[in-house]
């Protein structure tokens, strides 16, 4: 299986603290990949590296066998979509407008349509709320946008930070079952930074866990989900 994604040795810093000192990790495509870690660890830097957001100190992060480009258009237009932590969609623009966002860095205008129409199938619940504004919707219809947006760039590499952030249980369920839904009939390779651990592990075909800064353990999403040091200190097991 080919790797999507190859970083080494990434160092980046968040204000003035080195929040990621030396990481490597890769990303295989077509899968699911999970990175697990406690608030500070350094988790949503390493996602806005990634998507070009913030600038790495050195290291390399390698996108299809080049160097990730500089600037956020840059890396979208490669292929690379973030899911951002707390959704931040537009609240005053429609949901029809925050999806058409999604599509600034294509020039296939006639496809861009048809793949409005294949988010809207993802997710039916938009399809009724077009017209309605983003800041409206509820917490999980807002994570529906903010995923749907994403997915309107037509990414091979889908990058979600804390996707189940704040949302009922139920919500989270169904968003976890659209994101296996992807993968599986879609192939598209998923990068999934995500606090709750059982729910990372789970739909994970190879999973990271980052403790302050450092890459601490790997393995299959079912290995690290029997590791004892994880099941104590991330899916709260005692032994």
């Amino acid at each position: 299986m080919s790797r999507i994604l190859e970083i080494k040795d990434l160092y980046a810093y968040y204000g003035g603290i080195c929040a990621l000192q030396g990481i490597s990790l890769s990303i295989n495509e077509g899968e699911i990949t999970s990175i697990i870690g406690s608030n500070g660890a350094g988790k949503s830097t390493l996602m806005r590296t990634i998507s070009g957001d913030k600038a790495l100190t050195s290291g390399s992060v390698v996108f299809n066998g080049e160097p990730l480009p500089a600037s956020v258009h840059q890396v979208v237009a490669k292929g690379i979509s973030l899911v951002p932590e707390g959704r931040r969609i537009f609240p005053s623009l429609t949901v029809r407008e925050n999806l058409i966002l999604g599509t600034c860095a294509r020039k296939d205008y006639k496809q861009a349509m048809e793949t409005l129409d294949e988010v809207l199938s993802l997710f039916p619940i938009l399809k009724t709320r077009l017209r309605q504004s983003g800041g409206t919707l509820s917490g999980g219809e807002q994570q529906m946008l903010a995923i749907g947006r994403a997915l309107m760039a037509r990414p091979k590499l889908l990058c979600l930070d804390e996707p189940s952030l704040g949302l009922a249980p139920i919500i989270i369920n169904e968003l976890f079952d659209k994101i296996q839904q992807l993968n599986r009939e879609l192939g598209l390779t998923v990068l999934l930074v995500e606090q709750n651990a059982y729910l990372a592990l789970d739909v994970a075909h190879r999973a990271y866990v980052l403790n302050t800064g450092h890459i601490t353990l790997e393995g299959t999403g079912s290995e690290l989900a029997y590791n004892p040091s994880v099941q104590e200190e991330y899916l709260g097991i005692k032994r």
